[in-house]
């Protein structure tokens, strides 16, 4: 590639979720400066730090930099430097004779949260290699809202911040520190600005809280009480849209018959929320005119995360909000590429029937496996042996819950190949570790597939190191290793043009035109059997489910992201490093005060699964019941032999998967009792 230089637009990725439109100069082809774009479709000008410090990333001097061998036992980081083909072929052999011997399901594709066009490569890639696993942690995030949405209204119901509203209703969401996919903070400010109401759900008293009309600060684990609690109210006093209602949804009085027969005090007590403020929340939310529902992936992290999901879509619906302008609305794709077209799904028609998770009655809908049943194959053949593993843009060792049983999982595994930018606690297990191509350095198409109506544009604007391969790439190649020929280019970049090959326009022209958008319409055409919102699930909800502490375990654990990072990416960058120093977790100072910790405190945090350490930060606005624990810290700068001290503060050292939900294999991941103590100097 010629060195550009000069100022180019294009959006951000893997830093953060993407979709923020972004400047980037440009000087002998080296990116020297990032800066908001003033009329990003998302972000308005705002940029977080994370995409300031992706230059830092580009330019790492320990950034995975040629392919490796590993020549040492697994987690040792001894390697041996060795080429692409010498990598591919390996990979391939393994993976190849794993499929001899077990069959193609048992070799298993494993991706984090989709960066890009890599993600549904890689879909593509397990369908034509003929197998059914693609394994991500979707089951605790997006995919219970999305599958629900499907099965209720028959689409992902997204909340409308480009149009005027009245109110937002921002449950499990904390936009202002870590953007919602596609739901950048500047909209929802903006919407603020012209006078709609807010009312924030959170366990934290976060800066939006402060800004909100009403805050109930729920307890971890209990917002399908909550979503209840709000449901009976607008029942019981007739709050509800009369119209909406009896013209176009399907079983109101089985949803009446399910909640009315709860007592709202018994509601309200298992939520810690007082029920005149429930009361009060739920009247201004019904009778707002227009009123969104803005959802984060915190109702998803328990067991009940479906029946949570499908409370939350009825409460839309029953207050007339859903399919409407200013509420959540059908974000309809523009034309592109159909997905199971594109990841060619027709070459493997029982797909659905032999994911792992379909043996253990998994919600339909849900098209990749989860982490607890993907170990569960590993470790115990059940339902069937799963041998090998192909790994991207993902870290398990923190990502997954109960980090120890995915430890046993990745030494148990015949083979494992892992491509990323750094080497992660993840990566030491690997047999072949593979160094990627990250954002700028290769043309990429952002939001493909996630269900918000639109398309990004990411074109490449400098050369990476010589030895480093976009994901796209490397899948491209290893696909015309262990599978037909036909599925995969000479050039991996016609995957962006089939993508855009329904829309008339190449990639040249979309990366003129930035984004590409599907209609954002009101409508009351519903994609389910009955044509109608489906209120209710086939089973009533499962109320009071939530855990309950006792003297052992007096208080609840939850987690929170860091606004300076993504998951447990980037503890190696200087840049935001300084900003977020070590892993913190927030105590109220009564309760600090009973157990003799001060602020900066090392705090061990234990559960009956097991114990990991943070330093204490005190806060009055969090419950007095409930620490808030930091997620996916690790220490690179310990080095290899210290295996980057992952088990320290690795918050899924204190989460189990023995109990799951059958719904989506989810495992309890906020309010988990548990107890804290300081540790001694």
């Amino acid at each position: 590639m010629t060195a550009k230089n000069g100022w180019f637009v294009t959006h951000c990725s893997r830093m953060d979720h993407g979709g923020c439109t972004i400047k980037v100069k440009v000087q002998d082809g080296k990116i020297i400066k990032i800066t908001g774009h003033p009329n990003g479709h998302l972000n308005k000008g705002y940029v977080c730090r994370k995409a300031v410090a992706a230059i830092e990333k580009l330019y790492h001097p320990n950034r995975l930099r040629y392919p490796m061998k590993r020549v040492g036992k697994r987690g040792s980081g001894e390697w041996k430097k060795i080429s692409w083909d010498e990598a591919l072929d390996l990979i391939a052999d393994n993976f190849l004779k794993v499929k001899e011997e077990y069959g193609a399901r048992a070799v298993a594709f494993c991706q984090g949260m989709p960066k890009g066009l890599e993600h549904f490569v890689l879909i593509r890639l397990a369908n034509v290699f003929g197998s059914p696993n693609v394994v991500s942690v979707q089951d605790l995030c997006h995919a219970p809202r999305e599958v629900a949405g499907f099965h209720a209204c028959g689409f992902y119901p997204v909340a409308d911040l480009e149009h005027p509203t009245d109110l937002i209703l921002l449950w499990g969401s904390n936009p202002l520190a870590t953007n919602e996919e596609g739901q950048i903070c500047r909209l929802l400010l903006d919407r603020l600005r012209e006078g709609a109401q807010l009312v924030v759900i959170d366990p934290f008293h976060t800066e939006l809280a402060s800004r909100a009309n009403l805050h109930l600060q729920v307890k971890p684990g209990a917002d399908l009480e909550l979503a209840a609690a709000f449901i009976h109210i607008i029942i019981s006093e007739k709050l509800y849209d009369v119209a909406f209602v009896n013209n176009l949804t399907s079983g109101f009085d089985k949803l009446k018959d399910a909640i009315l027969k709860y007592d709202l005090e018994k509601l309200a007590k298992a939520t810690w929320v007082d029920p005149e403020k429930i009361r009060e929340a739920a009247y201004v939310y019904a009778k707002a005119e227009r009123a969104m529902l803005l959802w984060g992936n915190a109702i998803e992290h328990t067991p009940r995360n479906y029946e949570t999901a499908r409370a939350m879509v009825s409460l839309m619906a029953i207050t007339g909000n859903l399919g409407r302008r200013g509420g959540n609305v059908w974000a309809k794709d523009p034309a592109i590429a159909k997905l199971g077209k594109f990841v060619r799904a027709s070459v493997i028609p029982n797909k659905r029937k032999e994911m792992i998770h379909a043996h253990f009655g998994a919600v339909p809908g849900l098209m990749t496996v989860p982490p607890a049943y993907f170990r569960k194959a590993v470790l115990e053949d059940d339902p069937y042996p799963v041998r090998a593993a192909y790994m991207q843009c993902t870290n398990p060792l923190l990502a997954y819950a109960d980090s120890e049983v995915t430890r046993r999982a990745l030494e148990s595994l015949d083979f494992l190949a892992v491509a990323d930018v750094f080497l992660t606690p993840t990566a030491l297990f690997a047999d072949v570790v593979l160094p990627a191509a990250t954002h700028f350095e290769f043309n990429d198409i952002g939001h493909y597939g996630l269900g918000h109506g639109f398309i990004v544009a990411r074109p490449k604007l400098v050369d990476p190191p010589e030895d480093c391969w976009p994901d796209m790439k490397i899948l491209n190649e290893l696909g015309r290793r262990i599978s037909p020929p036909e599925f995969w280019y000479d050039d991996y970049e016609m995957f962006l043009e089939e993508v855009l090959e329904p829309s008339g326009i190449g990639y040249e022209e979309f990366v003129k035109m930035g984004i590409l958008k599907g209609p954002v319409e009101q409508t009351d055409t519903f994609r389910t059997g009955s044509g109608k919102v489906e209120l209710m699930p086939d089973r009533e909800f499962n109320l009071f489910g939530c855990s309950e502490v006792d003297a052992e375990f007096p208080l609840l654990l939850t987690c929170r992201k860091d606004p300076f990072y993504l998951h447990s990416s980037y503890r190696w960058l200087e840049d935001l490093r300084k900003r977020s120093p070590r892993p913190e977790c927030i105590i109220h100072p009564d309760v600090a005060q009973q157990y003799g910790i001060k602020s900066g405190d090392l705090v061990r945090i234990e559960t009956q699964h097991g114990s990991m350490t943070q330093y204490a930060s005190l806060s009055d606005k969090i419950h007095p019941s409930v620490v808030m624990a930091a997620y996916g810290w690790w220490f690179p700068e310990s080095g290899v032999d210290k295996q980057y001290e992952w088990r320290k503060s690795n918050y899924n050292m204190v989460t189990s998967t023995k109990d799951v939900g059958k719904d989506f294999g989810t495992p309890l991941i906020k309010g988990i009792p548990c107890r804290i103590s300081r540790v001694a100097d």
